[in-house]
């Protein structure tokens, strides 16, 4: 189902060099305050922006459609050279410019305040941009063009001296800067010089009910700034991780903890929606909810670092927003929920946006929240176990929920079903979704012993057994001397690499060190690593795809645990070289290195996490 037209004129595009008026996905930092967060362009506009949360119809879209997605411009006039950093263990942005005539730079952030909401100015979600000259004598040029509904919604702007109100049919914000605004259409402007050392500031703030427009001064910028950076530097200060890739590691948790949103506990997946796969591909999806797999290894990653009270959120978001048992038709549990626990997510396209450089469609919704993929109890009960084991014993009524989700395996395991890779060329016996069966039954087993938990060991014990029998026996090609896709077939997955990761098999095993070697010839490219071919296995859509960060550096672990030490560092080191400018990754990488797919993506840092820690204490 398309969408109605935009009401907005075609002809505001960002006004950036070459002809697409786009810059890569690759391209962007992020900043957030645990509700959304926005994408800056390392041109300094902001192309990603969705309010009041990440699940929100966007305000600015421009990386979805440079004309009529909106965006938010801030840059040097004069032709500039530019650089993006974060500021020292934070998540607080920096963009440079360097010029003929000086040096300046936009900080951009989103104070972190009343992170649970309490009302009133605890409400007051803003972000800020705030601009310096540093060196010489600097013009600057900002323009404001919010697209509201995804492009979708008209506005109506009000000014007020060095405020302006843009009010939507669902949404008002404020906008408020410390230098004169102009109107222009549907957008605001602003032209001014700064001296070294003078700065100047904008914020936009949702506005509304109990919040109301206010200035954003000089000096309550630079106090939230202080703020802001203390805050992220506590958080940070919880790490107990000290190896040898503590910057990457450490960027890689603080990305996660900006995919956290703190109202619920929720971890998504990624912030944005419809980034492509491959540029002009169908392989667009909306991925700002939470699945169920993606946040239990990011509790896990977490977990490993130390930081326990993320993982303390999602079991609160378990309990409280999570009913296991509800008789559903594809099992006790979705493979995936909005940020507020709910179950419906439509998909549906937005015919009115043409995609990241063409490539449509552009989707919100999922509809593989219907999927059946089993894999999705081990995931899950693997974290509960990991939480019990690292940070608090789970409750009396979250063990009677992990014995309900057990039975239910025991009962369901051998049901074809979509896959770990959500396919859509119907339900295969998938050798992953066993693996992950047996994961759920096995982590469940050792809790119970562990804590003296009741539990019906006897039956969770006999089907742990059949389902290591299952995959040993049907899940094996002589042919292939390989563990494959899905049983009696011959397809590789680099899905298996999760093998001897989840402790199923010996990591020196000869069938698993077979595997392995057939994995690096049939899947892996330069260290980088490809889900499976769907030439080989087709999954229901057209044209190829990238390779897969997170079986990347799921095949650094497989090669660490293997003991081929030397490889598994090279094959590491590689990897990171595929990130960005600020250590940012992507859901795939290309042919030519670039990034593709939604941006940032948890999976990929979750594992860059994973892989890191492990290789690391392997090398002592």
């Amino acid at each position: 189902m398309a969408d109605t037209p935009s009401p907005y004129p075609t002809s505001g595009a960002p006004s950036r060099p070459g002809a697409s008026g786009y810059v890569p996905i690759a391209e962007h930092g992020l900043i957030g305050d645990l509700r959304t967060v926005a994408l800056v362009g390392s041109d300094g506009t902001i192309d990603w922006y969705c309010c009041p949360a990440f699940d929100a119809p966007s305000v600015f879209a421009s990386v979805l459609d440079a004309e009529r997605g909106g965006c938010f411009e801030l840059a040097a006039v004069e032709a500039a050279r530019t650089k993006q950093f974060y500021f020292p263990d934070t998540n607080v942005l920096i963009t440079r410019f360097f010029t003929e005539d000086g040096v300046g730079e936009v900080q951009d952030f989103m104070p972190v305040t009343g992170a649970s909401g309490s009302g009133g100015e605890a409400e007051r979600h803003r972000l800020i941009r705030r601009v310096l000259c540093v060196r010489g004598d600097l013009p600057f040029r900002a323009r404001v063009a919010p697209r509201f509904n995804y492009g979708a919604d008209p506005h109506t702007l009000q000014a007020q001296g060095c405020m302006v109100l843009f009010e939507s049919a669902t949404l008002s914000l404020g906008l408020t800067a410390t230098v004169p605004l102009e109107i222009d259409g549907p957008d605001v402007r602003a032209d001014f010089k700064l001296a070294e050392g003078e700065s100047a500031v904008f914020a936009l703030d949702q506005v509304g009910g109990e919040v109301a427009p206010r200035r954003c001064a000089h000096l309550e910028a630079e106090e939230q700034f202080a703020a802001t950076v203390a805050y992220w530097r506590r958080w940070l200060a919880q790490s107990r991780y000290r190896g040898r890739w503590r910057e990457r590691v450490h960027r890689s948790a603080l990305t996660l903890k900006l995919l956290t949103y703190a109202p619920t506990g929720a971890i998504i997946a990624a912030p944005t929606t419809s980034l492509p796969e491959r540029i002009g591909g169908e392989r667009n999806w909306d991925y700002r909810y939470v699945w169920v797999r993606d946040a239990a290894f990011a509790v896990y990653a977490l977990l490993r670092l130390g930081f326990t009270g993320e993982a303390e959120a999602f079991m609160r978001f378990l309990t409280q927003h999570i009913s296991p048992g509800d008789g559903k038709a594809n099992g006790p549990l979705q493979i995936m929920y909005g940020i507020d626990g709910r179950c419906e997510l439509p998909e549906r396209v937005l015919g009115h946006l043409e995609g990241h450089l063409g490539s449509a469609p552009v989707r919100v919704g999922n509809a593989a929240a219907d999927q059946l993929q089993l894999d999705i109890y081990g995931a899950l009960i693997d974290s509960i176990y990991l939480f019990d084991k690292w940070a608090q014993p789970i409750s009396s009524s979250q063990w009677d929920d992990v014995c309900d989700l057990v039975n239910w395996v025991c009962d369901n395991w051998d049901q074809p079903d979509e896959g770990v890779w959500e396919t859509r060329g119907g339900r295969k016996n998938f050798l992953y979704s066993r693996l992950m069966c047996w994961v759920a039954i096995e982590r469940a087993i050792r809790l119970a012993n562990r804590r003296g938990l009741p539990a019906d060991l006897p039956r969770w014990r006999q089907n742990r057994d059949t389902i290591y029998r299952r995959i040993m026996d049907r899940g094996w090609s002589a042919g292939r001397q390989a563990f494959v896709q899905y049983e009696d077939g011959d397809v590789l997955d680099a899905a298996m690499l999760m093998m001897p990761l989840a402790k199923f098999i010996a990591p020196t095993d000869p069938k698993w060190l077979s595997t392995l070697d057939a994995l690096t010839e049939d899947l892996v490219s330069d260290s980088l690593v490809y889900r499976y071919d769907p030439r080989s296995s087709p999954d229901g859509l057209r044209g190829d795809e990238g390779t897969f960060s997170i079986c990347s550096f799921w095949y650094v672990e497989a090669l660490t645990r293997a003991g081929r030490l030397d490889e598994a560092r090279l094959a590491f080191e590689k990897m990171l070289t595929y990130a960005n400018h600020l250590g940012l990754y992507a859901e795939e990488i290309g042919r030519t290195g670039e990034q593709q797919g939604n941006f940032p993506q948890a999976f990929t840092h979750l594992s860059l996490i994973s892989a890191a820690y492990n290789l690391d204490r392997a090398l002592g």
